[in-house]
């Protein structure tokens, strides 16, 4: 049993049931257990049940849900509101400054809710007919929201990253923690662009008129929407970063949270409640799937001496290692073109991780450049995430009318640029991604 050609076999049959529609976990899950059934009998399938038993029993992964569900609920929860009316006017008098402050509210969504989802939609359909209306150019005003919005899988706490580390086997805490630096970077650089492009060119982002600004007093009154999430914020990641609670038990407090942020804004209802559970149980539910099919796949590959096969072809090849490393950016570039995250993290940590390893990287530098990639892939056509989230919220009518898909793809195109400068940043500067973590109370 040549190793060389069941790898080539058995990612083959993968990409081709994708290719035909099938859904991930099916796909992963399904060529693992057809392969096991013929290469070792009917015996080996008891490596189904060792998956299912092993990805139920992690503690790590309870708190997927738990952020699931914190999302839910804040996406509700009318933080958005009170965050988008307390920019407006503190930024709004900028050139830009409505996009800046959309990117700002963004990433405390991201750094709120883990998901890249919620702040996508919920701006799209706040930030984005008060911009139009404002006469904002619509690719700086729908760039700004996608490329925001792409912030969640980066900034922690991340569900991505949850996946990551249950996958790499690394500390999930860690993950978090290094992912603030290059994710406020790449926040600010986003604003910078705004802010610089907006000043030279006026008409794409014009300020809000002075006669629609509101007194000082009014204005330090609008920054108490900044109390509850900052405090959120700080709850989870601070908790994580002191050592005094683990990411599942963060995850927690943030459950509770949401819920008493919504409270204290009068929107927690019976029904929003309940429609979170369902919605939680619902992508849940998926994920959770998704994970007993690549543990099913993992472990076939494990056995058919896969790992080692791509240990040794690297050995082979006699090459700069950092020439791997930069062909291994390549290519989780190119498939998040064709392949969302979690999928991709499925397909190369494996392989990948391993090698990292055996190369003498850091892999946690390597997971957090492996994040930074995966910011331009909910960007990237024709797959991107956030493409399509912003299609959804831009019909053809109303301020929103005669915006094409042609229009927001030119949107991405300086914001993927910005994505890219911020990857080679960190590529020449791994501080940017272990500086924080080093500095962690040990054992989270």
């Amino acid at each position: 049993m040549d190793p060389g050609l069941m790898t080539i076999l058995l990612f083959g049959s993968m990409v081709l049931l994708l290719m035909l529609g099938l859904p991930l976990t099916f796909a992963l899950g399904g060529v693992a257990v057809v392969f096991t059934f013929f290469l070792w009998g009917e015996g080996a399938l008891n490596m189904v049940g060792l998956a299912i038993n092993s990805v139920q029993m992690s503690f790590i992964l309870v708190c997927t849900p738990l952020f699931i569900f914190m999302g839910n609920i804040l996406e509700r929860a009318g933080i958005a509101d009170a965050l988008f009316e307390a920019m407006y006017h503190w930024v709004g008098p900028l050139p830009g400054g409505l996009a800046m402050g959309t990117v700002f509210i963004c990433t405390i969504f991201a750094a709120m809710a883990g998901v890249s989802s919620v702040a996508t939609v919920t701006m799209g359909l706040i930030a984005l007919p008060a911009m139009l209306r404002r006469n904002y150019n619509k690719t700086i005003a729908m760039g700004s929201i996608m490329a925001g919005g792409a912030l969640g899988p980066l900034i922690p706490p991340s569900v991505t990253m949850i996946i990551y580390g249950f996958m790499a086997e690394m500390s999930i805490g860690q993950l978090f923690i290094g992912g603030i630096i290059p994710g406020l970077i790449l926040s600010s650089l986003f604003c910078l662009y705004i802010g610089i492009r907006c000043s030279l060119q006026s008409h794409l982002g014009p300020p809000v008129p002075l006669e629609e600004t509101v007194s000082w007093r009014q204005k330090l009154l609008l920054l108490r929407g900044l109390i509850l999430p900052v405090f959120l914020i700080f709850s989870i990641m601070g908790s994580i970063f002191l050592g005094i609670a683990s990411p599942s038990e963060a995850a927690a407090v943030g459950a509770l949270g949401a819920l008493i942020c919504a409270a204290i804004n009068r929107r927690l209802t019976w029904n929003l409640f309940k429609d979170a559970c369902y919605r939680t149980l619902r992508m849940g539910g998926m994920v959770l799937w998704i994970v007993i099919g690549a543990k099913c796949f993992t472990a076939a590959y494990s056995a058919l001496g896969g790992q080692q096969l791509m240990r040794n072809l690297i050995a082979a090849l006699a090459v700069n290692r950092w020439v791997v490393l930069i062909a291994m950016m390549a290519s989780l570039f190119f498939l998040g073109m064709i392949l969302d995250v979690i999928g991709i993290i499925f397909i190369t940590v494996p392989v990948y991780v391993p090698v990292i390893v055996d190369l003498g990287f850091n892999p946690l530098w390597f997971g957090i450049l492996f994040f930074v990639n995966m910011e331009m892939a909910y960007l990237t056509p024709p797959f991107g995430f956030n493409l399509f989230y912003m299609r959804a919220v831009t019909p053809d009518v109303g301020i929103t009318k005669g915006i094409t898909m042609g229009d927001i793809y030119r949107a991405i195109i300086p914001f993927v640029a910005i994505q890219m400068t911020v990857l080679i940043l960190v590529l020449l500067f791994p501080q940017l991604a272990l500086w924080l973590p080093s500095l962690m109370i040990k054992g989270t």
